[in-house]
């Protein structure tokens, strides 16, 4: 046999050998499941806060958030990317900011203030939309109802507005005398005009004068509203919670402590950064259930069939150091019922 036949056979059988090695490889590729094939999706989630810094008091609600998404087992960066944004206090930028994660066409929208819940409303009718609010969601057009939210959006409600009463009733018995109560709030947000009403009507049943004291965002005036709280000669201090107060926590509480005002918060974080008494649901554990509502829509499940949640347990919190520091006294018997006391 001549070279130039076996050299032909040699290449015949490489040939065959590489047909077949081909085969097999298409074969394998078949047999392997889908995911196998094409990396996993990572979820994409976006949130938009007043203030989005964990390490502030004023941050809490991103901690437990986070925290709430650890727990179950999304590891930021490796199975789970959230983008954060934060307005820093300024209504105008929330609509903006909110269009933009929705151009990122994010898994699911994540917020627990009112300003960025009705701009992602009007934004989206698709993307799924995680809350907690201080508003009932129903009576602001949020949602069809808490059992049957009906649209792409669900979540928690705080039951804010429906304790203001309460919290008059436990200012009035931490501070037996006070006969006038100023009200800090941000005349450019959208949901402080609705808890101002809901205050004048706990305050009369109380017989308490309330005093407005206006300010507007980006750029409150706080200094000039004590101003206006002496001149009316208010004992006390309430806050209405909203995106510029809150960017601005500490420092109202610092007005505060300056003024030897008695102040109650609609949100333990004030108090934790040094104002007197706040009456809320837990925000902590809230917003570690909004990371069980991520969880149950990337699985699968739809906003309109996931109920709205209301808190069954509410927190009082006390600032002793605070109490020392203007001169007054907590009652025993309030001091007994605090769900948490700061010394």
């Amino acid at each position: 046999m001549s070279s130039g036949s076996l050299d032909r056979g040699k290449e015949k059988d490489m040939k065959k050998k590489i047909t077949s090695l081909i085969s097999c490889a298409m074969l394998l590729a078949l047999c392997l499941p889908a995911e196998a094939q094409e990396p996993k999706k990572v979820p994409r989630i976006g949130w938009v806060s007043g203030s989005g810094d964990p390490n502030t008091p004023f941050g809490s609600q991103v901690e437990a958030f986070r925290q709430g998404l650890r727990d179950l087992g999304y590891i930021e960066g490796k199975n789970m990317v959230v983008e954060y944004r934060s307005a820093e206090g300024e209504v105008d930028r929330v609509p903006s900011l909110v269009a933009e994660l929705v151009q990122l066409k994010v898994d699911v929208l994540v917020s627990g203030n009112f300003a960025t819940i009705r701009a992602a409303k009007q934004a989206t009718k698709t993307i799924p939309i995680v809350i907690v609010t201080a508003q009932d969601p129903v009576a602001a057009g949020l949602v069809d109802s808490l059992a049957r939210p009906g649209g792409n959006i669900t979540g928690l409600t705080r039951l804010t507005r429906e304790l203001s009463g309460k919290r008059l009733e436990l200012l009035k018995e931490i501070v037996p005398k006070i006969s006038r109560v100023g009200v800090i709030w941000d005349t450019n947000a959208p949901g402080p005009v609705i808890a101002l009403k809901e205050y004048k009507t706990a305050a009369q049943a109380l017989k308490i004068l309330l005093l407005s004291l206006e300010v507007r965002g980006p750029n409150p005036d706080f200094e000039g509203a004590f101003q206006a709280a002496a001149r009316g000669r208010a004992n006390a201090l309430i806050t209405i919670t909203s995106l510029a107060l809150a960017s601005n926590g500490k420092r109202i509480v610092n007005l505060a402590i300056k003024n030897r005002l008695p102040s109650m918060y609609e949100g333990s974080e004030y108090v934790e950064a040094g104002g007197l008494v706040s009456y809320t649901a837990n925000e902590a554990e809230q917003f570690k259930r909004a990371a069980f509502y991520v969880d149950k829509i990337l699985k699968g499940a739809k906003p309109a069939d996931l109920p709205v949640e209301q808190p069954t347990k509410f927190e009082f919190v006390i600032n002793l150091k605070t109490a020392k520091q203007i001169g007054l006294t907590i009652p025993p018997n309030v001091l007994a019922r605090a769900d948490k006391v700061i010394k």
